[in-house]
């Protein structure tokens, strides 16, 4: 018989009794072994088939479902998001709209995957507005990249509550992995591929696919360098650029266009039309105004905005005898006029392992993560 004081006994199925005698090191190890896995396999790289992380797969399975197509109408950008978490994705809905007005902004991708209407962000930086009041629909690129899905090219899987089902992967017509670039950080490597122009990119493939042994240097008379939406002029040489994508890694520096307008009577302004890729243009334009006020670029006497659907930045110097060359190569030193967009060819293979998809040789073997 047993004393009432004593703890009253656990079943036998109680987690408690489960617990298992082990080093604190090594469960925090194989603990964190997992969750880094889960983020890099399913949140932050994206697949080197249709170029399209989890997040974006689902929502763009999403708005297909609800035939969202670019002829027909828009579709309040809530109920996208709401059947996206409901159905396919279960995380927060920020993010999930994040990604959203990302697919949806041409100065973030070459070409748009997603047809917004009403506020989604512009180029200076500002949020786009709330998914009650925005609308979507997809675009014509997103339906070449599911192109085929009806006609069992890819397989499926069941949905995180066995509901429904949605693909593995898209058939991938449209090459939205080199077109539009992808960006992310998971734990212990990142991926940055910048976007390219996709009428290089399918020659190249058409080539490649006529030769398979061609050497990089063939592919490079194809796609010469990144294509951003933003713009700019790439100033770095023709050997540094095949290397960083011979490799897969690497980085392009991007330097703003600009032109001199006369202003009669010997005066003149220099006015940037193009910006480097990622580079807010209200921040650009705060700190250049911070170099005036500051007095650290003493031949610039002002900076305007007179953008509208163009970008129109208007540099005035300080007097008529000042170098234009030596203005902006001044601009270029202390301002993001002029930046580097990193390259990091980090991809998940067919596999599901992390693959460098540099363009080496055939014949040799691949980098890849242990599994």
């Amino acid at each position: 018989m047993s004393d009432a004081s004593d703890p009253p006994a656990q079943p036998e199925d109680e987690p408690l009794n489960a617990i298992i005698d082990a080093p604190f090191d090594t469960a925090l190890s194989d603990r964190y072994l997992v969750y880094a896995l889960s983020t890099i396999t399913a949140r932050s790289l994206p697949d080197l088939r249709d170029g399209l992380k989890p997040v974006h797969r689902r929502l763009l399975w999403a708005m297909r479902q609800l035939k969202l197509d670019p002829t027909g109408a828009y579709k309040k950008s809530a109920r996208v998001v709401g059947d996206t978490i409901g159905k396919y994705h279960p995380h927060g809905d920020s993010s999930v709209y994040d990604a959203m007005v990302r697919l949806a902004q041409d100065f973030s991708l070459r070409f748009p995957l997603v047809d917004g209407q009403g506020n989604f962000g512009n180029i200076d930086g500002d949020n786009a507005a709330a998914y009650r009041y925005t609308e979507a629909r997809l675009t014509a690129a997103a339906i070449e990249l599911m192109m085929g899905l009806d006609d069992g090219t890819v397989d499926y899987k069941p949905t995180y509550n066995g509901e429904e089902e949605e693909p593995e992967i898209f058939p991938g017509l449209f090459p939205n992995l080199l077109a539009n670039g992808a960006s992310g950080i998971a734990v212990g490597m990142a991926t940055s591929i910048p976007p390219h122009n996709v009428a290089e990119v399918i020659d190249a493939t058409t080539h490649l696919i006529d030769n398979p042994k061609c050497e990089p240097d063939e592919l490079m008379q194809f796609v010469k360098g990144p294509d951003f939406p933003t713009g700019g002029q790439l100033v770095d040489t023709a050997a540094s650029i095949a290397d960083a994508y011979r490799t897969g890694r690497g980085s392009f520096r991007i330097r703003s266009r600009w032109q001199i307008e006369d202003q009669g009577r010997g005066t003149w302004n220099a006015v940037v039309t193009e910006i480097p890729y990622g580079v807010q243009k209200g921040k650009l334009i705060e700190a250049i105004a911070n170099l005036i006020n500051d007095k650290k670029l003493p031949i610039l006497a002002d900076v305007r905005d007179e953008s509208t659907e163009d970008i129109r930045i208007v540099l005035e110097p300080r007097s008529r005898s000042v170098d234009a060359d030596t203005l902006m190569d001044s601009l270029f030193r202390l301002t993001d006029l002029e930046n580097k967009f990193p390259l990091n060819l980090n991809v998940l293979g067919a596999d599901r392992t992390r693959a460098r998809a540099g363009i080496e040789r055939r014949d040799q073997p691949v980098d890849r993560a242990p599994d």
